[in-house]
Formats: C-alpha cells, structure tokens, sequence
C-alpha cells in the first residue's frame, strides 16, 4: 500500500490527474496498471486520486508500461520528488485538521479566490486579536490557549500569499453582520476595520459588503470559497465547510451553480467603492 498522507499537495493533485491520463492514453485500464505494480486496484485510483504520496518506484514502473519517454517519465518523476515535499502548513499539523490542510495547499496555489462569509472577516484579511477572538469563542471547536495561539499563528502565517510578488486576486463579499458583529471590542473592531481599508488600497483585492437594505440574497445558505488556478490540469474547486469537517466540489455542475450564486451576490452587493466608504462610517461609529 502507498503511504497515507493527511491531505495532499497541490503538486500531487496535478500529478495524480497527469497519471489518470496517461493510463487512459496508453488505453489501461486499473486492473492492468494494478498488475504492473502487483497491488489492489484501489492502490492505483488512490494515487491518480491523491489521496496517497506518490510513490517513486510505483511511479517509474507505471509510466514505463504507460509508453511514456525516459525524458519525459524523468521530468515526470523530479516533479513528484518536488510535490511530495511537505507543505509549509505541516508544521502546524498538530492542530491543523487534515480537511482544511488541503484548503490551505489549494489557497497558496489559486491564481483567484473568491469567497463569501455571512458571519466573519475573511481569514485572509483578520488582524491577529480579531482572529483571536474568533478562535477564542470556540468557533474551532477548541479552547486551549495553546492551541488557539497556534491558530492564530496558522492564519497569519497564510496571510503573506497576499504580499507576495504573484499574489493571488482575491475577491470576497462579507455579510454586513460580519461588520456588526463585535468581536473583541471596540479597539479590535476597529483596527480590523482600518486593516479592512487598508486592503481595499490592494490591486488585487475587491472587497464588496451584502448589506442589510438589499434583504436575502442567493448565498444565504453559508460560506463557500471557491478557487482558480493557473495550471489547466487543476478545475475550478468550491470548498463549502461545516461544523466537524468540508466538502471539496469540482463537478461543473456544481462549480458553476456556485459561481452563478457568487456572481449574483456580487452584482447585489455595495461595489468596491461604496463598501470602502461603509467601511469608514463604520469606523466612525466605534
């Protein structure tokens, strides 16, 4: 059996997609690529799958019996080499559960995020004593100090993607409750406000507020991110989380049902420039 791991990299979804069709261009079918390597078919689909690391001596084998040229298999294998390094975010693995491990490793990877949150600032926009009174309510279903401070930690570490030279374009529509909502006080609403403006000045970044006046609106039901990549072997994924764990989409139906949702919120939602002047009435007010 392969080596479990506790969620993949972004480099291995792309490999094990690459590896699914290669099989099926080399017209194999599992049970044959399974054979190849002597294992159970569920080993193969697991691997094309990500849901294991890719094993070198597996893959040397299969892309042989897949017909595939030694230069290219050796381009293939330096990359594997290179995507089952650990990401970054392992470190924090004693508190990062593995379903939101590959939200992170999808998050540093996407050329755009958009997302919607009727409850709270956008992880990558909180400054630390907001995000730490977010953690502290238990929102994270955990209450230790310790491990709150890691948290903590975890989310500002994420948050320098949005500084970095190929920073990805981050769109995202808050609910007007997540403004109103106090979280931590008046001083810490306030600095996460004027971190809030402060984005707004990032090319790259397009904050829109839902507000109350406009009544419900299609993204009513709960928060979902959805991600865009660069690489055309990655489809556009929705991340939708709940209480103990997430779902990842990339169904079109269902990326595109999303999308519709996001696009609508959007046109209904203050531009850009009205949520920038929301945003310091709001400042005011406190």
């Amino acid at each position: 059996m392969s080596e479990p791991r506790s969620a993949p990299t972004v480099g291995q979804v792309i490999l094990g997609r690459r590896l699914l069709d290669l099989r099926e261009r080399a017209g194999m079918k599992r049970e044959e690529a399974a054979r190849v390597l002597r294992v159970a078919p569920a080993t193969v689909r697991r691997m094309e799958m990500a849901e294991v690391a890719l094993k070198i001596p597996y893959l040397q084998l299969l892309l042989k019996a897949y017909g595939v040229p030694d230069e290219e298999a050796e381009a293939f294998i330096e990359l594997a080499e290179e995507a089952n390094k650990p990401g970054w975010w392992q470190r924090f693995h004693d508190i990062l559960p593995g379903w939101f491990s590959m939200y992170v490793s999808l998050e540093g990877a996407a050329s755009l995020i958009r997302s919607y949150d009727p409850h709270f600032v956008p992880g990558l926009l909180q400054t630390e004593e907001y995000a730490r009174g977010v953690l502290t309510s238990g929102a994270i279903g955990q209450t230790r100090p310790d491990d709150i401070e890691r948290h903590v930690a975890l989310r500002m570490r994420r948050q320098e993607l949005l500084t970095r030279e190929d920073a990805p374009r981050l769109w995202a529509v808050m609910d007007e409750t997540a403004l109103r909502r106090p979280v931590g006080g008046p001083e810490v609403m306030r600095d996460q406000i004027d971190k809030l403006l402060e984005a707004t000045k990032l090319p790259h970044v397009t904050l829109q507020v839902a507000q109350f006046a406009t009544g419900p609106h299609p993204g009513t039901y709960g928060p979902f991110v959805l991600f865009r990549f660069a690489m055309p072997e990655l489809p556009d994924m929705v991340y939708s989380e709940y209480l103990t764990g997430a779902v990842y989409l990339d169904a079109r139906t269902e990326v595109a049902a999303h999308l519709e949702v996001m696009d609508r919120m959007a046109a209904l939602a203050a531009t850009a420039q009205r949520t920038k002047e929301i945003l310091q009435d709001l400042r005011k007010e406190l």
